[in-house]
């Protein structure tokens, strides 16, 4: 099984930071106002402003998005080697899942309504911090028992070396994703790909 991060890995950290976080942050408001909940809009875009894992807070960010994707103002960016990924990996009989700190509802979306049209067929299973905080190695266990796969059969792919270093002590096989507009990370032994074209069902 192929186990992937989202933003870094399957779509540019740029959509994420000046699309889908502003989308949320000019909004919220408004929606929280709708459910009665417009008291708690300051400490939601504080947990915003430190950029905070909170399970509630994406939940809610989830929430807003998919409105967005319904209505057509968002569609999700995905890098283009990604499609043609997911179809070999299919074809070959890997599956694959995700595994994001944004919520589950909000990584549908994405893939629903991408730019390379939907692609949630490919996918089999989302994982968001609900299993964890994705820096924990108890996070992968939670996820290889819950695919009922050994670790060692796993390959996580993500752009942050703290997450591969926690899928790699939970027995996962891990791949460093080095996409453009990616962030600096320190050194480490993990292998490195430019993009899902070097991932094959058999070398991951």
């Amino acid at each position: 099984m192929l186990l992937l991060d989202i933003e870094g890995t399957t779509t540019p950290i740029a959509f994420v930071t000046d699309t889908l976080f502003p989308y949320a942050r000019a909004r919220l408001v408004s929606f929280l106002s709708r459910e009665g909940r417009a008291d708690e809009a300051s400490a939601f875009l504080a947990e915003m402003d430190r950029d905070s894992k909170s399970t509630e807070l994406k939940a809610l960010q989830g929430r807003i998005w998919e409105d967005g994707y319904r209505s057509g103002e968002l569609t999700g960016t995905v890098f283009d080697d990604v499609p043609r990924a997911f179809a070999r990996w299919q074809s070959a009989g890997t599956p694959i899942a995700i595994f994001s700190s944004g919520s589950v509802l909000a990584q549908q979306w994405l893939f629903r309504r991408s730019s390379a049209g939907d692609l949630t067929p490919f996918i089999s299973q989302y994982f968001d911090t609900e299993v964890g905080p994705k820096r924990d190695p108890a996070s992968y266990a939670r996820i290889a028992a819950t695919v009922a796969l050994p670790p060692s059969s796993i390959t996580f792919v993500s752009d942050v070396v703290a997450e591969l270093d926690a899928a790699r002590a939970a027995g996962m096989q891990t791949i460093m994703s080095l996409r453009p507009g990616n962030h600096p990370q320190p050194p480490h032994d993990h292998r490195v790909v430019h993009s899902f074209d070097e991932i094959t069902e058999t070398s991951a």
